[in-house]
């Protein structure tokens, strides 16, 4: 079955444009061709195409890098054709990623002897690496209860509602209960907390967020650690934290050296990171590094020979290109420290301009927080004639792809616009969204009456028919956007 929805099913025909200089005849659109085409029609019919692809520079939704140097994307080209598992083929682009390894371990306070290797391994995304990460927390909890004696098939998770759906994915998948803390508005965050409390026998780990998806906040790590030292001290568990640095593993070493949330806190066993997001690479690259040696269960580990050498491999994936891993490590020896601390204090400066903006129109709730992902999420003081669904739909006739999307329970009444700021994300850029932000309640402004007087002649219908069927603000909202869709 094919998940996603073909674009077009009128035609099931691709048509060539500038590339019927080369190819007359239309290609099948679900089918491979008979016959060959040239090199220069097959470009040119694919081009044209993707020429309705959003302008990833403009894409403000997403966390992931847009923009690298000229001389890395170089050294990606140059390497494109190597599959990063054959490490005995390709030792120095092994001997390249465990050097990512150590940097990124120190970066986080691993604590390692002068001598002693990192443990951890790089991954496709984020996603791979919090697969990885849970795998290692259910085989080591499962172990501990086998050798007690005691039951081992209900192990759970403790995290924020505020997760991002690989979470969800790890519990489906693997068989985990997933037991989320309830957000509430004002506060959109796991509450430390409410995360102790929900812990038991059964807990595998407590995850925490540093960087939340939805408003870019960072949660307490240093609070959850020391309320689970005192809930272990009395219990007699032993229960971790893993901490999902994937958004804010790149920015807090960098803008919050004094923040403790890594491994200087004894409860935090293992660590994921994006290096396709802050880090500052292309997708996919991501990372999962554990403290120590004990934390990672041997028996997850499998040695392979049958490529040369023993190679001992820890990943959902088996090959995987070597772009991305070489790609990080230029970035972690270009940048360096402080490279990478002038990069997000440029990003963050630039999000305080677009946050003042945003405050200037007076029509704005700013929900993020200064101190985290620099990123601007933000909601209308009064929606009760526009709403945030259609200001972002409205905002796609200028380029801007900004979502609009509703907080998870209990607060998902509220509803959010959020910007994310890139280092491809420039101050004039900043001040041009504002701008057009601003045209764009001008326009709603003006034409309020038709999306209200379609309500109020649907809801007098529904009354005189006697059927009348209240609506949830989420309906509503829905029905407002889907209106000014056609509108626009």
């Amino acid at each position: 079955m094919v998940l996603s929805k073909t674009a077009s099913e009128t035609d099931v025909s691709v048509h060539s444009t500038f590339a019927s200089r080369y190819v007359r005849t239309s290609l099948p659109r679900f089918k491979m061709p008979e016959n060959s085409i040239p090199k220069e029609a097959a470009y040119q019919i694919i081009n044209d195409e993707l020429m309705l692809d959003g302008n990833p520079r403009l894409n403000l939704a997403s966390f992931v890098t847009t923009w690298m140097e000229p001389e890395c994307d170089k050294l990606i080209m140059d390497s494109i054709n190597k599959n990063y598992v054959d490490m005995d083929e390709y030792p120095v682009t092994t001997e390249l990623q465990n050097r990512c390894v150590n940097i990124i371990a120190h970066l986080f306070n691993a604590p390692l002897g002068e001598s002693e290797a990192a443990v951890g391994v790089g991954t496709v995304g984020s996603s791979e690496a919090i697969m990885l990460a849970g795998l290692a927390f259910k085989r080591k909890w499962q172990n501990k209860r086998k050798a007690e004696g005691k039951p081992y098939d209900k192990p759970n998770i403790v995290t924020g509602a505020n997760v991002q759906v690989c979470w969800e994915k790890f519990a489906r998948y693997f068989e985990v209960e997933l037991k989320e803390v309830k957000l509430r508005e004002g506060y959109y965050v796991m509450d430390p907390v409410k995360a102790v409390e929900m812990v038991d026998e059964n807990t595998i780990c407590v995850a925490a967020i540093l960087g939340s998806t939805l408003n870019g906040e960072f949660e307490d790590v240093k609070l959850l650690n020391d309320l689970l030292i005192k809930k272990n001290k009395e219990t007699g568990w032993d229960t971790p934290i893993h901490v999902d640095a994937a958004s804010g593993g790149f920015i807090a070493p960098f803008l919050y050296p004094e923040l403790e949330w890594d491994f200087r806190l004894p409860l935090v066993k293992s660590i994921n990171v994006s290096g396709h997001k802050y880090g500052l690479v292309y997708a996919g690259i991501g990372w999962v590094i554990w403290r120590s040696k004990e934390d990672l269960p041997e028996e997850l580990i499998f040695h392979i020979n049958y490529l040369g050498a023993d190679q001992p491999t820890f990943t959902l994936n088996f090959s995987k290109g070597s772009s991305q891993v070489i790609a990080q490590y230029y970035q972690l020896i270009r940048l360096g420290y402080e490279g990478y601390r002038n990069v997000m204090e440029n990003c963050h400066e630039n999000a305080i301009v677009l946050k003042e903006g945003l405050e200037k129109t007076g029509r704005f709730n700013i929900v993020s927080k200064d101190n985290g992902v620099p990123l601007v999420a933000f909601s209308l003081k009064d929606n009760k004639r526009h709403d945030e669904f259609e200001i972002s739909e409205m905002l796609r006739r200028f380029g801007w792809i900004v979502p609009a999307y509703t907080m998870p329970a209990d607060a998902q009444h509220i509803t959010v616009l959020r910007v994310v700021i890139r280092e491809d994300f420039s101050r004039t850029l900043a001040e041009r969204l504002v701008i057009d932000i601003q045209k764009v309640l001008h326009e709603l402004d003006t034409l309020p009456t038709k999306v209200n007087a379609k309500l109020a002649m649907a809801e007098e219908e529904e009354a005189k028919s006697g059927t009348v069927v209240k609506k949830t603000a989420i309906e509503t909202q829905r029905e407002v956007a889907a209106f000014w869709k056609k509108y626009v």
